[in-house]
């Protein structure tokens, strides 16, 4: 799976982008919960962030909730995006 992070999250995670290996399809609150609990500065940043799922949306609340979490999986990419301010 190919995560990308952006701004702040790029800040956080140390590079702009990860390709993590998933043993089958996972939960996207699962995959979350592992970035955050790998890295400290990623764990502060992600609640605020929103996410893209292949290019889709996907709400803040509904991706961190386990019983409404996508299932991701090694073909997808995951978008990062944290609270962006400016005109």
């Amino acid at each position: 799976m190919l995560i990308r992070y952006f701004a702040a999250a790029r800040a956080a995670a140390g590079s702009s982008e990860e390709t993590r290996a998933l043993t089958g399809r996972t939960s996207l609150a699962g995959l979350l919960t592992e970035l955050a609990g790998a890295n400290d500065k990623l764990a502060d940043v992600i609640p605020a962030c929103s996410y893209l799922l292949n290019g889709t949306a996907v709400a803040p609340r509904v991706a961190s909730d386990a019983a409404q979490s996508p299932l991701v999986g090694d073909s997808d990419t995951l978008d990062v995006l944290p609270p962006f301010a400016g005109g």
